[in-house]
């Protein structure tokens, strides 16, 4: 829709609106004007991650049900704060991982917990989409018409520059969480979504690194664009994947697929793209159809406005809880890249374990590397993340004072997530 710059109304569906008997909507910049309305119910959060949490916490602070897209947190102490101010105000909060609205999902993960094919060995995730360079942009001031300080909110104060605004913030820890914490969720919340309920401490592990250029390998994006996290729970692991460099022939003279998806391996075989594939064998076979789903199936953002109507926070197939668990694991896997050394990439990441679907992952990256960007590895290293130890109930780490630092962030007044909700 249009939006007239003098009126600050949505042109386009005047008419529309006017026909169903609504209001004209409004183009209001500040969210904190919207929340004042005593007449909304609720608000849907799409703003870049850094102000997710923020968002959610007022909303739910000024008695508005939330809808927040995925992560929804920048960082651990976040996500937990939009749990917390759900439950004492009492709103419905539905998580943007629509996957969790999606029946033949939930077939899949019915399948795994039915144990009809054995117990779960590995659930195995991919993020790979195309994220080649974005080179380098001069701070400069912003345009007029935008408020910067306003989009900067929560992160310390910083200048200015074209790499931020809009799309590619997602690779600046300040206000992404690289490719694991965009696409990637959404692959790690169906990963999780398999998994029993978690208690006990769990190590989490990444490996990675950022090279995009072909000339010196480096950008001035800062997450990885190159990335495997593994997540050790005492018995099923999680295995993620993030390959960046798809969809053109680099300097190494082959071009790679995008691959999103998640794969479930059993005792048995592999449940992958909605159907078990025996060991053994050529021939896959359809999932039982009478498995209980759990979920209500159909669109995601319908059952969040059906859950406003008859506040049932039972009823959200994606209530934020379960969005906060699964962006803490994207927050995990980049903390331990962030806490990493400099490693040659003859130096093999032996903490990673020998499982066989890790290896597979090593290789996957490394061959990557040379087979897009023509990168003779022995001249490169990449970035061998910590090994950490998480305990979900206290949500710490494990003896890691270092670790616990980039749980939170320092705020910027007045846009600081209240430690009290």
């Amino acid at each position: 829709y249009l939006v007239d710059p003098d009126t600050r109304v949505f042109e386009g569906c005047s008419k529309i609106v006017e026909q169903a008997g609504g209001k004209k909507p409004q183009c209001v910049q500040d969210l904190r004007k919207v929340l004042e309305d005593k007449e909304l119910n609720a608000i849907s959060v799409a703003t870049c991650n850094h102000w997710h949490s923020l968002a959610t916490v007022w909303g739910c602070q000024a008695g508005k049900d939330v809808y927040v897209e995925k992560p929804c947190s920048h960082n651990v102490f976040e996500g937990r704060q939009c749990v917390e101010a759900a439950r004492k105000y009492k709103r419905i909060v539905q998580h943007g991982t629509q996957s969790r609205s999606d029946s033949r999902w939930a077939r899949s993960i019915a399948a795994v917990k039915s144990g009809k094919y054995g117990k779960l060995l590995v659930a195995k995730a991919y993020a790979s989409k195309v994220r080649w360079s974005i080179g380098f942009k001069e701070t400069a001031d912003p345009p007029k018409a935008f408020d910067f300080n306003l989009w900067l909110g929560p992160p310390l104060q910083q200048s200015y520059h074209q790499n931020i605004v809009h799309y590619n913030w997602h690779w600046f820890w300040d206000f992404g969480n690289g490719e694991i914490g965009n696409q990637g969720v959404h692959q790690m919340d169906i990963a999780q979504w398999v998994l029993p309920q978690i208690t006990k401490p769990f190590t989490a592990m990444s490996i990675g690194c950022r090279y995009v250029d072909s000339r010196d390998f480096r950008d001035q994006g800062q997450t990885p664009n190159m990335q495997l996290a593994v997540f050790d729970f005492g018995g099923p692991l999680v295995v993620f994947e993030v390959r960046g460099l798809n969809g053109k022939k680099g300097p190494g003279g082959k071009e790679f697929a995008t691959q999103v998806d998640d794969e479930f391996y059993v005792e048995q075989g592999v449940i992958k793209g909605g159907k078990f594939h025996p060991k053994g064998s050529t021939k896959s076979e359809p999932l039982p159809a009478d498995l209980p789903l759990g979920i209500r199936p159909g669109e995601h953002f319908k059952n969040f406005i059906d859950c406003v109507r008859s506040r049932k926070q039972d009823e959200l197939n994606a209530e934020i809880l379960e969005g906060h668990r699964s962006s803490t694991m994207c927050h995990l896997a980049n903390i331990s890249y962030r806490l990493g050394r400099e490693a040659p990439f003859s130096e093999k990441p032996k903490d990673l374990g020998d499982n066989e679907h890790v290896a597979a992952s090593v290789k996957a990256i490394e061959d990557q590397l040379v087979g897009a960007l023509g990168m003779d590895l022995a001249k490169f290293k990449y970035t061998l993340g910590a090994k950490l130890q998480f305990c979900p109930k206290t949500e710490k780490f494990v003896g890691n004072t270092e670790a616990d630092k980039l749980l939170t962030r320092p705020y910027r007044a007045p846009f600081v997530v209240p430690e009290k909700v």
